[in-house]
């Protein structure tokens, strides 16, 4: 073992993590190995199209595509905590790899299959990284608005790389608004026999998700369409078939390239990561609320980490779980990852002796393929919604929809990422200050803008930020509290109280804002006292010198005892 090995045995020793095995490999059933293996077999032909698909759709052979499946699969089910999700190649990483790749390999196509093969290397290895460093929490700063609407974006622009093949035509562009552009100018162009095979695709792939939901529509499609091209001879009425499809299982090798070779690489592995491990989490998190078990989000880090590392060691791209090829398993009848597995040999078998079946199929079927698996991210419903009820929630989404669309998917989603941030960041910088009078009849106090039935406090104003006080918000939150005084009158003002109970956190701005406003108050002759504080915020504004000045921060003073009595406070 090197030494440079032993030092990183080290290292992780001291900084005590280590890796922990899914349950399913000690709790496994002898019962559920037929469902797992219905399962697997029923996966492994829904995989088989889409992942063909997929590989077209990313810019490289489509064997490659089942590569994924076959080893990333494997790579999950060693350690995921998911028992229904699915991995393999999805739409969404396709396009980032296709619209990013290009560029880096500058038309060198054996080039960019190793650049797309180290791009899944450095996923695994930054997913490492995060596992270790206990990352899995950032990706809660995206919002569900912000998806909505890259995934939108994201569907709008894989559909225009699809389009131009559903119709025979030439594409091109380099965002959406640029391929919309070319493909308009190209209608005329339309080969109609593509287009009527493309067309009976999308219908028979609709009708058969209706009528039999779940099921491997997708290969009967496939299938029919094969045995169509094989005895028309579409391929000399000039259709574009898929060709000739090497045989055989991927050669297991290291990344032929260093990260170093390629400028830009760890920036497209960040994008791929964010992107796989959402997606996966939330399909991952709908499959275990319906069957009443938990995931570990930091394991799927290492999860989704092996099933990358499993892949570029076949010479695959990046994989992740999906929503869609997860419902075919679960639907299926899957009861752990073993049904990965069983994936994972059909597939091998498929590789081994099948692919002479495929080199007759038509490339408008397979553009019909990702047109029909990609109808569930245009969620105009959400959309429609937001608008109906936050447009802070709207604008959000539509940020992230512009972005996909002007820039791409790599750089949408890093706009996205960066547009969630800055909305958190604005939500919480002008939290609600609430302004309180005695609920009539009680001893409780509320918001008088929100019930102008309350009682006013005579001579007093009582205000409760509802927020943690943070650098951020904190001057917001004083000059909120000076304008309302300024608009009682001053002197009609004896004391001010700060309730905390809605403040769970504190930093040394809002130590800062506290101090100011009790300057101010001082200034014209009035008290300040603050009640409510929980106990870590009390011990930092004790040893800030604060309750000197507001006559003691106790936990056992309540507004209520204060407004006892109105007796007037002087000023500390």
């Amino acid at each position: 073992m090197s030494t440079q090995t032993l030092r990183g045995l080290s290292y992780l020793r001291r900084l005590r993590v280590r890796p922990t095995l899914p349950p399913w490999l000690t709790d496994y059933r002898a019962g559920w190995m037929l469902n797992d293996a219905i399962a697997g077999v029923t996966l492994a032909a829904y995989a088989i199209p889409v992942s063909l698909a997929y590989a077209t759709l990313a810019g490289l052979p489509p064997q490659v595509g089942v590569y994924g499946y076959l080893l990333g699969g494997l790579g999950y089910a060693v350690l995921g905590s998911s028992r229904q999700l699915a991995i393999g190649p999805t739409s969404a990483i396709s396009l980032m790899i296709a619209g990013t790749v290009g560029a880096m390999a500058d038309g060198d196509a054996q080039r960019y299959a190793q650049i797309a093969s180290l791009t899944a290397f450095t996923v695994a290895v930054l997913c490492m990284f995060a596992w270790a460093l206990r990352l899995s929490v950032l990706v809660k700063l995206i919002s569900d608005s912000v998806l909505v609407g890259f995934k939108i974006g994201a569907g709008l622009t894989i559909a225009m790389t699809q389009l131009p093949s559903l119709l025979g035509v030439a594409s091109g562009g380099h965002n959406f608004f640029e391929r919309a552009l070319l493909f308009l100018q190209q209608l005329g162009d339309t080969q109609y026999l593509v287009l009527i095979i493309g067309v009976i695709a999308i219908a028979l792939l609709l009708a058969g998700e209706q009528i039999l939901p779940g099921k491997p529509v997708a290969l009967a499609v496939v299938a029919l369409s094969i045995i169509a091209a094989s005895a028309l001879g579409l391929r000399h009425l000039g259709v574009p078939i898929t060709g000739d499809i090497p045989s055989g299982l991927p050669a297991l090798s290291g990344p032929a390239l260093r990260l170093r070779d390629v400028e830009g690489i760890v920036p497209l592995a960040a994008g791929c990561l964010l992107l796989a491990y959402v997606e996966s989490i939330s399909a991952a998190r709908t499959l275990a609320a319906k069957h009443g078990y938990a995931i570990d989000p930091r394991q799927e880090l290492l999860g989704i980490g092996m099933a990358n590392l499993t892949t570029a060691l076949g010479q695959g791209y990046p994989v992740a779980g999906g929503l869609s090829q997860s419902v075919v398993n679960d639907k299926a009848g899957a009861r752990t990852p073993l049904a990965l597995v069983f994936a994972s040999v059909t597939l091998a078998l498929c590789l081994l002796f099948l692919t002479g079946l495929l080199e007759n199929l038509p490339k408008t079927v397979l553009a019909a393929v990702v047109l029909t698996a990609i109808i569930g991210l245009f969620d105009f419903r959400a959309l429609l919604r937001m608008w109906r009820l936050s447009h802070m929630d709207f604008y959000a989404a539509t940020i992230a929809l512009v972005a996909v669309l002007l820039l791409g998917i790599l750089q949408g989603i890093l706009l996205a990422v960066l547009a969630s941030v800055a909305i958190l960041l604005f939500r919480a910088s002008r939290p609600n200050v609430a302004f309180l009078g005695r609920v009539p009849g009680t001893n409780s106090f509320s918001d008088m803008a929100r019930h102008p039935e309350n009682h006013p406090l005579q001579g007093t104003i009582a205000f409760r930020p509802e927020a943690s006080l943070m650098y951020f918000n904190a001057d917001f939150v004083l000059d909120t509290v000076l304008t309302r005084l300024r608009a009682s009158g001053p002197h009609s003002i004896r004391l001010v109280i700060c309730d905390l109970s809605t403040s769970p956190y504190f930093d040394l701005a809002g130590c800062r804002m506290l101090h100011a406003l009790h300057h101010e108050l001082a200034a014209s002759g009035i008290a300040m006292r603050v009640v409510g504080a929980h106990g870590h915020v009390r011990d930092l504004l004790r040893a800030d010198g604060l309750a000197q000045k507001t006559g003691g921060i106790d936990r056992l003073m309540t507004l209520d005892s204060l407004m006892g009595n109105n007796r007037p406070i002087s000023a500390s």
